[in-house]
């Protein structure tokens, strides 16, 4: 069986892309690089990276398991990120029930032999990729945005890229 290339992430419905596409859309064309496709936009919990097909189910079943407290992400700026080239709505603080979230996931994927990278956790949503360098920009209205749960999403290579794919039991 093959691999399928995952991430657990915060899924925005459509009144949520709405409201993304009236902020990003006006500072993504500020900013030199490849606009991300909307249908693309997330705010990834945890990249799992290859995971066997064949356990996905296994996964998706443990993962259920796990309650996400509502909570608000205030994205007030959109930043540069060196090492991948991109342009990012970026939430300078992570509230207590989505730190408890990440945690919650990344105890989950240590039962699946999952190696995860243990860095600082920055809820982002990417923009624009291949940006150029710019100084990070402090919106004039923040944007919050209420969360309440989290998918399983598959990243499927395209020939025009990369499409995000919530998974669905």
């Amino acid at each position: 069986m093959a691999d399928k290339k995952l991430f657990f992430a915060l899924w925005p419905d459509k009144r949520q892309q709405e409201t993304l596409r009236n902020t990003i859309s006006p500072i993504a064309r500020l900013v030199e690089g490849n606009a991300v496709y909307r249908g693309n936009w997330h705010v990834t919990l945890i990249f799992i990276g290859r995971f066997p097909e064949d356990r996905v189910a296994e996964l998706m079943a443990a993962a259920a398991a796990i309650k996400a407290e509502p909570f608000r992400l205030r994205f007030d700026r959109l930043t540069f990120w060196q090492r991948p080239r991109i342009a990012c709505l970026q939430a300078m603080s992570v509230p207590p029930p989505l730190q408890e979230l990440v945690g919650d996931l990344n105890e989950l994927l240590s039962g699946f032999n999952v190696e995860l990278k243990m860095e600082a956790y920055r809820p982002h949503i990417t923009a624009v990729r291949k940006a150029r360098t710019f100084e990070p920009i402090i919106l004039a209205r923040p944007l919050e945005l209420q969360w309440s749960g989290f998918e399983l999403i598959e990243s499927v290579s395209l020939p025009g890229g990369v499409q995000y794919c919530p998974l669905k039991q």
